[in-house]
């Protein structure tokens, strides 16, 4: 009986020092959040109601999502190539390829960036028919490969233009994304485009950025980045000396990016 009443009096314990713990996150991430609009609101205060002259935005994973899992296509387009593996076997070995450094260059994506990609196929799938992997670097260049990931990208990034923002991608990728984007009808929604494989740089190396501020005529730190990783986007702009905010964190749309900036939008429409 005393064992027992000692093992509630623990229990009991545990649980207020796990609410006292909880509520601290939870405190930390309000007070987190109440600095964020604050200092948005700051910024918003000194120029002119718009907290950021220009916009930059990543491509794949934020912008633009493939329009299958990778795994998926490969062994889907792989299967008359003699590919078996799985596709969690297939994953996994994507993963790993792409984790480890690059042996040719400093750079992965430079010009069409075939031979990075190359590798990535054939460690990924295990199989080095030429073929094969023609017919897979060319999908992935096609508008099928790829889908917007928000509908009101365009309507925002005009209401952004309206409002006199400049607005420029920054993308690791390779020499297919000018006419992947053209293809897939939202090239003009960009004023200006820093891409790894002609910048000669790669997120998160804080020149990508800079060189995507010269392009549209800003200083840094009237610029704000929205990606969706924390290392290349967040990390790499802050570095910079731009503001960052992170993709599916920070902001969830772009319309949520168009309200943190301090731009009206029209009501969105009844889907």
């Amino acid at each position: 009986m005393a064992m027992a009443r000692r093992m509630g009096a623990s229990l009991a314990r545990r649980g207020v020092a796990g609410g006292r713990v909880l509520l601290a996150r939870r405190s930390s991430s309000g007070c987190a959040l109440a600095a964020a609009s604050d200092f948005d609101e700051y910024r918003r205060s000194i120029n002119g109601g718009i907290s950021h002259k220009a916009l930059l935005v990543d491509a794949a994973g934020t912008l633009l999502i493939p329009a299958q899992p990778a795994a998926q296509v490969y062994r889907e387009i792989g299967k008359k190539y003699g590919v078996t593996y799985t596709e969690q076997e297939i994953l996994a070995r994507y993963r790993w390829a792409y984790s480890q450094p690059w042996y040719q260059s400093r750079l992965r994506y430079v010009q069409d960036a075939r031979p990075f990609w190359e590798y990535i196929v054939q460690h990924a799938s295990g199989c080095s028919s030429k073929e094969y992997f023609e017919e897979l670097y060319h999908y992935y260049e096609t508008p099928e490969a790829w889908y917007v990931s928000d509908p009101d990208a365009g309507m925002v990034f005009q209401a952004l233009k309206d409002a006199g923002v400049k607005i420029a991608v920054v993308s690791n990728f390779d020499t297919r994304l000018r006419p992947l984007m053209n293809s897939l009808g939202c090239d003009h929604w960009f004023d200006a485009m820093a891409i790894s494989a002609e910048v000669e740089a790669e997120k998160p190396n804080p020149t990508i950025f800079l060189h995507a501020c010269e392009l549209v005529g800003v200083k840094p730190e009237d610029a704000v980045h929205v990606g969706d990783d924390r290392r290349n986007d967040i990390w790499g702009a802050r570095d910079a000396g731009c503001d960052a905010w992170l993709w599916g964190g920070d902001v969830q749309s772009f319309r949520d990016v168009a309200t943190r900036m301090g731009v009206n939008l029209p009501q969105a429409k009844a889907r």
